[in-house]
């Protein structure tokens, strides 16, 4: 790579991580489609979850006693067969298609965040299958397939800490999973995404230890807006790129 791109893409592991380290979660949506912007995917997308696997650890570990499994449970068998065909969509599709859809993924979640859409009200676990294919794919193709399980547990699990520990449980798993289907595909077996991993490592540690103590002074509504209106630039770059 270029200097420009040594450090244009050590800021942004920078910011990503620090949004992690407030919100606890948003690495992968606001890294991987920025470092896309002049970094190969099948690069980038192991490179960062190699860091977001291990983030999960660092942040807090498993607390087995308060994990629902029977959710998470609900979840893995369909996630597996998601990230199986995610890294065959990674290791086998052209850039162009790839970028595109990850400029509308990132799109639609940009709206949410901005718009600030939630609910409260429980769903039937038969949306565990399209939620756990949805992010299993999304995974593994993008890095980023976080938002399916988050909006699906929280429909599911309304307490708040059983919800952190079912969210580190679900993520360990599926991380997990990905690794050694990267492994299998050939993804990971490139010394270059290690070395960058290690020498990133720093970078993410730093930034999640100053996200989790810096006092930003916005709620929560706010630092959600925040986050979609750069995934909204992301998403908008990411298809011009594509179609230039």
């Amino acid at each position: 790579m270029e200097p420009w791109q040594y450090g244009l893409s050590a800021a942004i592991v920078l910011l990503a991580y620090f949004i992690r380290g407030i919100a606890g979660f948003g690495s992968g949506l606001i890294a991987v489609p920025l470092l896309a912007l002049f970094l190969p995917l099948t690069f980038v997308v192991p490179l960062i979850l190699l860091l977001d696997f291990t983030a999960s650890l660092v942040m807090g570990g498993l607390d087995l006693k308060r994990v629902q499994w029977r959710e998470v449970g609900a979840l893995i068998p369909f996630s597996i067969i998601g990230v199986v065909v995610g890294t065959h969509l990674l290791v086998n599709l052209p850039a162009l298609p790839m970028l595109l859809a990850l400029a509308a993924f990132v799109l639609i979640f940009a709206i949410r965040s901005l718009l600030n859409i939630k609910g409260e009200k429980p769903v039937s676990r038969w949306w565990a299958v399209p939620a756990a294919l949805t992010g299993g794919t999304v995974g593994a193709l993008f890095g980023t397939g976080g938002p399916p399980y988050v909006i699906y547990l929280n429909h599911r699990i309304h307490d708040k800490s059983l919800l952190r520990a079912s969210f580190s449980a679900l993520f360990f798993l599926e991380g997990a999973v990905r690794i050694a289907t990267f492994l299998g595909a050939g993804l990971l077996l490139l010394q270059t995404v290690w070395w960058s991993a290690l020498g990133a490592l720093p970078l993410m540690l730093g930034a999640l230890w100053l996200g989790g103590h810096v006092h930003t002074g916005l709620t929560h509504a706010q630092m959600t807006r925040l986050i979609g209106l750069l995934l909204l630039l992301a998403s908008l770059s990411l298809a011009l790129k594509a179609i230039t």
